[in-house]
């Protein structure tokens, strides 16, 4: 009986033991989901195929070229610097010399409209940048973490919320003494993250219950990676597009506000200033309004088609 006993226990063979990581399999599958619905392999097939992102494109190509060599642009027609000015040539209508005519002090507007984008670009570039990043760092930290931080920034928000944009820029703007390009920018952006800081916030709490995500804690990704990998790509499309359409609008409002005269001074050139120094003389001189409000119109108008572009083609919804 012993030695039957003996015999029957070799032959039962040990069960495999599972293996450690066997959790593994579906965090991966939903990181690898997460990598291909992250891969922007419909965004340029769908965008080059509209002719109106390519107008969009080679619009705002042409205008940063001006505002990065506007002395080789100025100098295609009549006089490359713009602040050569002959007090007998006031005022001229559009000639085969001046092709934008000449202003109330002689000076060339063609010169004056290539050299004011480099100023109304950058005010607009600058402004937008300030914005992006301050939102970015804001509502990621409110929408992924919750809790007090995300009152906090909330009521931050409401509190610059609670100026209107232009109205707050101008109680800034008279009590700085500078009017720099730098100054009006930073001052701009003071009030217009609070906007994109929201869609920044909403945009990464839609996110941040992902698989993927939760994938990525399970995995125990640090919060940082996670941030920068998994949450951030997600959430960053409807913020492009929206950054995108506040350049134009920031450009808009640097030149109202040096329109009122609380914006750049001279010796600064802009659009804005232009259009200040030439609403008394509509009438008798047109072309010192028309084509700085041209360039302005263009610019704007091309910036906010390309903004509807961009998030009709980055929403997930739509894609």
């Amino acid at each position: 009986m012993s030695e039957s006993v003996a015999t029957v226990s070799p032959t039962t063979p040990a069960a495999p033991s599972a293996p450690p990581a066997a959790h593994e399999g579906p965090t991966s599958a939903a990181l690898q989901e997460h990598v291909d619905q992250v891969a922007p392999r419909g965004v340029w097939r769908t965008l080059r195929r509209r002719p109106l992102f390519w107008a969009c494109a080679v619009t705002l190509s042409a205008l940063v070229a001006l505002a990065l060599v506007p002395s080789w642009f100025a100098g295609w027609f009549g006089q490359p610097d713009p602040r050569v000015c002959v007090l007998g040539d006031s005022a001229q209508a559009p000639s085969a010399t001046h092709v934008f005519g000449t202003d109330l002090q002689g000076c060339d507007v063609y010169a004056n409209v290539v050299f004011g984008t480099r100023n109304s670009l950058s005010v607009g570039l600058l402004c937008t940048a300030a914005s992006l990043v301050v939102a970015l760092v804001l509502g990621t930290l409110a929408g992924h973490y919750g809790g007090w931080l995300d009152r906090l920034v909330s009521r931050l928000t409401d509190v610059f919320l609670g100026f209107p944009f232009l109205l707050g820029a101008v109680v800034v703007l008279t009590s700085v003494g500078s009017r720099s390009p730098v100054t009006v920018a930073l001052v701009l952006a003071l009030f217009s993250w609070p906007t994109m800081a929201r869609l920044v916030r909403s945009s990464v709490r839609s996110v941040r219950t992902a698989d993927h995500v939760e994938a990525a804690r399970a995995m125990g990704f640090t919060d940082l990676r996670i941030l920068t990998r998994y949450v951030l790509p997600n959430a960053i499309g409807p913020v492009l597009a929206v950054s995108t359409i506040m350049v134009g609008s920031v450009i808009v409002a640097e030149s109202t506000l040096t329109f009122l005269g609380l914006g750049l001074r001279a010796p600064s050139i802009s659009w804005g200033l232009q259009l200040a120094s030439a609403q008394s003389h509509f009438q008798t001189a047109p072309h010192m309004l028309l084509f700085p409000s041209l360039f302005l119109t263009i610019t704007v108008l091309a910036m906010i088609t390309l903004g509807d572009i961009l998030r009709d083609t980055l929403d997930p919804q739509s894609r």
